[in-house]
């Protein structure tokens, strides 16, 4: 069995290396937060036999680590991640002048403010309650489904809970139905946190490829049919990071495709609203088999700071979820669900103000990229982000050489399974344009260090999080 670490790597990756590449590269994980602290490492015999390289090589590859404080090593306890005490810093702790494109997220809209102080009628009317809200209190979640019903999906206040944000209903979602060792499909690349919620519920990834161009809908149907996963997880539309929408004629044979191999789609929809210039608007996925779950967020359309979304499914499940919730949390909170009853109740001011941000954003990202040769952006009609181009397997050097210059950048592999990606950066389109065109600027001063042969070989990359 391949083990965690040679996954992440990808075997195929690592043919040709050197030893200090590839401690280079395992490095870059640790310092990305896809190899953790404290988690073992396979053994140098083992490690050497996955990726067909000598003994003497992973050795030396762990020799260095240790080196370096990445690894440390104990007599009869094998080899564990570990981090050296002057590279790692909180989150928090970051030097306030970086800039972190990890997260791709706007500020809030400016309607937040007069909706708190409107919602404050509401929640004051609720003292006299539990203050528990396992499902979600009435009125959101009729709000929330007159939202689907307008977007030709209809959807009833019972089909509804509300959660902490669309990750946290993800997880709920697994807790209810997962199922250890099964297998999840998922898009390639995709949001990685996801990834680490599907790992965590035990389950086997399989990867099916996107690109800004869409879906391989041939690939999708035949790894649905041939590897019978329990659950595949999508982002149809404004697919995060490629931007991607898949169309409506597609969505209805992959949902019959699912359907018929008994795999339960699970669809995020936390970039759904995010539509720039699209000119188009497909059916939400779910419209196409009522077995569909579907995950939303007021996160990207209002803002992160507010941290509410939800889950539609069938009856059935609903009470599922229900039955299973109070092993881990006892509801949402009060107060973001009475702001945003208000701020549904506006959706096209949110929509206006999302279209506008987004499209400053885009423009500013492609003024910068214009004076960075040899990078593509590909068009951008919605969503959070660009899915850059290199043209060449870069994206690690490129991450860290723009760290160097105080520019928190995931690379490629970050979004995928198996090292995969090393082409590719994302680039959010979320930022103020003044803050977005002194990123370029420091994109552009990485890129020439990578392009030149001057990128600094791995320091310190601090951020897991990827937004």
């Amino acid at each position: 069995m391949t083990s965690r670490l040679v996954s992440l790597l990808g075997a195929d990756q690592v043919a040709g290396t050197t030893a200090r590449e590839l401690a280079d590269r395992i490095r870059a994980l640790v310092l990305d937060g896809r190899l953790t602290v404290g988690e073992k490492l396979p053994s140098e015999r083992a490690f050497a036999l996955e990726i067909r390289r000598s003994r003497s090589t992973t050795t030396r590859v762990y020799g260095l680590l240790e080196d370096d404080g990445y690894v440390s090593r104990v007599h009869g306890g094998g080899t564990r991640v570990s981090l050296p005490r002057d590279t790692w810093t909180p989150r928090d702790a970051v030097d306030d002048d970086a800039i972190d494109l990890s997260i791709a997220s706007m500020d809030s809209t400016p309607g937040l403010y007069d909706a708190t102080v409107r919602s404050l009628p509401r929640l004051a009317a609720l003292r006299g309650t539990s203050g528990y809200s396992l499902r979600g209190l009435p009125e959101l979640r009729d709000a929330v489904a007159q939202r689907f019903n307008q977007r030709g999906l209809p959807t009833h206040a019972d089909q509804i809970i509300i959660t902490s944000g669309a990750l946290n209903g993800l997880n709920l979602v697994l807790a209810a139905i997962g199922r250890r060792g099964e297998r999840a499909l998922v898009e390639q690349p995709t949001f990685p946190h996801a990834l680490e919620a599907l790992h965590r519920h035990g389950y086997r990834m399989l990867p099916t490829p996107v690109d800004v161009g869409g879906w391989d809908e041939r690939h999708v149907a035949e790894t649905i049919l041939s590897g019978r996963p329990h659950v595949a997880y999508l982002i149809p539309d404004f697919h995060n990071p490629t931007g991607a929408t898949l169309p409506d004629p597609a969505r209805e044979r992959i949902a019959a495709t699912a359907r018929s191999a008994g795999t339960l789609l699970i669809v995020d929809e936390t970039t759904a609203e995010l539509d720039i210039d699209r000119g188009w608007a497909p059916r939400p996925l779910a419209a196409s088999s009522p077995e569909v779950v579907t995950l939303g967020s007021m996160s990207k359309i209002a803002w992160g700071g507010l941290r509410l979304g939800w889950i539609r499914a069938d009856r059935s499940l609903i009470a599922r979820l229900l039955a299973t919730r109070p092993s881990f949390e006892l509801g949402t909170a009060l107060l973001e669900q009475c702001i945003a009853v208000e701020l549904l109740q506006d959706m096209p001011a949110l929509t206006a103000h999302v279209r506008r941000r987004l499209s400053d954003g885009r423009a500013a990202v492609a003024a910068g990229i214009e004076n960075i040769d040899g990078v593509t952006m590909p068009p951008a009609p919605g969503g959070l982000s660009v899915w850059l181009d290199l043209g060449a397997p870069v994206s690690t050097e490129l991450s860290l050489a723009a760290r160097e210059r105080g520019l928190i950048l995931p690379p490629g592999p970050r979004f995928a399974t198996g090292g995969v990606l090393e082409r590719h950066v994302r680039v959010p389109i979320t930022l103020p344009p003044d803050r977005t065109a002194l990123a370029m600027q420091r994109l552009g001063s990485a890129w020439e260090a990578v392009t030149a042969g001057r990128a600094p070989r791995l320091t310190e990359m601090s951020h897991a999080a990827v937004i």
